[in-house]
């Protein structure tokens, strides 16, 4: 096993009902470390070059407009297979699919609404925490 680092955002959602402390707290539980982390709110350009990959689907504006609507926390996220292992933790993206005591199925409320985002490959990962830090600001 290698140890990784992987995005992670705590979305709108889960922001709004308070959730940052116990949604990290699942990942620390699972073997994690957060080293770096910032909350903020993006803006709509922030949201549509992030999603850009989403761009031609169907809802992608949703998408965007949900990001944007309150608070995010993103946060980079290190440990053994950690891409793996923060997926895992999260649950299926609907949360009525997730496995019981997973992040989505116990906080989500929807397919968008479902409180956590993390990358899906080391590729993406490293795009992902570029987007959003710098090397200095990540902690290890």
């Amino acid at each position: 096993m290698a140890v990784e680092r992987t995005l992670s955002i705590i979305k709108p959602d889960a922001t709004r009902r308070n959730l940052t402390g116990a949604i990290v707290a699942r990942f620390e539980e699972a073997g994690l470390r957060v080293v770096a982390q910032r909350r903020m709110r993006l803006t709509p350009e922030q949201a549509q070059q992030f999603y850009a990959v989403h761009s031609e689907r169907a809802f992608f504006d949703d998408l965007c407009a949900f990001m944007t609507s309150g608070p995010v926390v993103v946060q980079v996220l290190e440990g053994e297979d950690a891409i793996a292992k923060n997926r895992e933790v999260m649950g299926a993206t609907n949360p009525a699919n997730a496995d019981e005591g997973t992040i989505r199925r116990d906080f989500g409320e929807s397919v968008e609404a479902n409180s956590a985002h993390g990358s899906d490959a080391p590729e993406t990962a490293a795009e992902e925490i570029a987007f959003f830090f710098r090397g200095i600001d990540i902690v290890g």
